[in-house]
């Protein structure tokens, strides 16, 4: 009797194995892991800094074009071409930030080689000498913005918002991108594209580690709006 229990036992025990070991087999496998999204813009856990100033004063200036001045390792002038047919909240968020300088002097606090360069955190952003420990995790004064997806592709050269898990998260960051991610269509908000410095793009400096954090990063000297000539 207590043999025949044991090669039940026995039986039972290698029958379970083999169906472990199936299930283990039978998983999908990933060739690579899956692409990074740009960082998402959290709700600060401080009030924004006060020299955002009252973005509520702050009149949207005439003109499409962003002009960034770069410093730092990169040097040189970006224009950005806003889309303000298809996203234009989140265009004229830019130009309101730009137009109260809320913008000079912040860093591109994550840039990854590869996939894309991202800036704009007014709050936690501003290259003050503080470290931008908490960089990336900032907004504006302004409230979020609801998501304005379009059919848009994200390309060389195109300027999409970070954005937190929520999608309609987007407030002050952005990012420009360094090539195709198809992954990101759809799901970010095409804000505009370069139209002159991709050359100055592609020179910002680079980060480390899978999540690009940089150090002595390179930043925007000044950001203003323009008119198309």
């Amino acid at each position: 009797m207590q043999r025949t229990i044991i090669r039940i036992l026995a039986v039972l025990i290698i029958a379970i194995a083999g169906y472990i070991g199936y299930l283990y087999l039978s998983q999908p496998v990933l060739d690579t892991p899956p692409p990074v999204p740009p960082a998402p813009v959290e709700t600060p856990v401080t009030p924004p800094a006060a020299d955002t100033t009252d973005n509520d004063a702050v009149t949207v200036p005439e003109g499409d074009i962003l002009v960034i001045e770069v410093a730092g390792q990169a040097n040189g002038v970006i224009e950005i071409l806003l889309n303000s047919e298809i996203a234009p909240e989140h265009a004229a968020r830019l130009k309101a930030l730009a137009a109260s300088g809320a913008y000079d002097n912040v860093i591109f606090h994550r840039v990854i080689d590869g996939f894309m360069a991202q800036t704009g955190d007014v709050q936690f952003g501003l290259r003050d000498g503080s470290g931008n420990r908490q960089a990336g995790a900032g907004r504006s004064r302004m409230p979020n913005l609801a998501a304005e997806f379009s059919d848009q592709q994200f390309i060389k050269g195109v300027v999409g918002m970070a954005r937190g898990q929520n999608r309609d998260s987007a407030n002050s960051q952005f990012f420009i991108m360094f090539e195709e991610a198809s992954h990101l269509n759809g799901a970010y908000t095409v804000v505009g594209r370069v139209i002159s410095g991709m050359d100055v793009v592609d020179a910002i400096k680079r980060g480390g580690g899978s999540n690009g954090a940089v150090t002595d990063p390179d930043y925007m000297k000044t950001v203003r709006v323009k008119a198309a000539e």
